[in-house]
């Protein structure tokens, strides 16, 4: 279910930015290509948990928790830096807040495999 959720957020994200960066981008070139970003590591996680790879995956995973935490707070902080939203503007507020719970469900997600995997 994971990993679903994360490829759904890797189309949206995704999507969004092609659309962004394509048609608006002179109107908020950060906010967009910040949304790229956030579909890149969105792309990333999915692969590496898809395929088991729990390295790649927490590195994404703690790249978009700092992502979000740090987007987030500067969105609301400066709103005019941001004159558009971006997937992670206001802690993800656009897509339910779900921005910021995924990764913390990533987390725990590996952190419950680590202890069920063979040592």
């Amino acid at each position: 279910m994971l990993v679903a959720v994360y490829g759904v957020f890797a189309l949206a994200a995704g999507a969004r930015a092609v659309v962004q960066l394509s048609t608006r981008f002179a109107e908020a070139p950060v906010a967009y290509l910040l949304s790229a970003l956030a579909a890149a590591v969105y792309v990333v996680a999915t692969v590496a948990l898809a395929r088991d790879g729990r390295r790649t995956a927490l590195a994404a995973i703690i790249v978009e928790l700092v992502g979000v935490l740090v987007v987030g707070t500067l969105s609301l902080a400066d709103p005019a830096s941001f004159p558009d939203e971006t997937v992670w503007s206001a802690y993800g507020r656009g897509y339910l807040f779900i921005p910021l719970v995924l990764p913390v469900a990533g987390l725990l997600w590996l952190r419950r495999q680590q202890r069920v995997a063979p040592r």
